[in-house]
């Protein structure tokens, strides 16, 4: 896919809480929470126009049950998709709206995701210099594949940064 950033919007609020609707009336009673994350939950900073959302279950395995009306709803159900315990699905097909990454409520995962959100809604300055740079590789890349490589290393100090800031509270 190709990398199309774009300034923060406040419409990826509303579409978050649309598919928290969505996922709820599939989903039912497996559902503990929602959660946007991501920089579509961050006030101010560039994106792609893609919704991060997480859905923390009671248990992972029964979620595979529904993917037969995922895909009928039309997401692309993507198993774990390189990290165990999650299941991935994506909605939009070519013109992706949707990330939804669901995990059982005691996988680790969630708690990384979440620090960095926080911390990035916190500190503004953080989250300028993380916008700026994914401007800059967007600008040097033009496939998702090379641009999400091209920031690995930096998310993963962000994250580091982040542990360090809640740890100190």
């Amino acid at each position: 896919m190709e990398i199309n950033l774009t300034n923060y919007q406040t419409s990826w609020v509303d579409k978050y809480k649309e598919e928290c609707e969505i996922l709820n009336e599939i989903l039912g009673n497996e559902v503990i929470k929602f959660e946007h994350f991501g920089s579509t939950a961050v006030e101010g900073m560039k994106a792609k126009p893609v919704v991060d959302m997480m859905v923390i279950v009671k248990d992972i395995e029964k979620i595979d049950l529904y993917n037969k009306k995922f895909e009928s709803l039309g997401y692309d159900v993507a198993g774990e998709w390189g990290i165990e315990g999650r299941r991935l699905l994506r909605k939009g097909g070519n013109r992706r709206t949707h990330h939804i990454h669901i995990y059982e409520y005691t996988n680790k995962e969630i708690k990384r995701h979440l620090l960095v959100r926080d911390y990035l809604r916190i500190n503004t300055e953080e989250a300028q210099k993380y916008s700026e740079m994914k401007a800059s590789l967007a600008e040097k890349y033009n496939n998702t594949y090379d641009y999400s490589k091209g920031k690995r290393g930096y998310v993963s100090e962000l994250e580091q940064r982040a542990i360090t800031y809640f740890e100190g509270i």
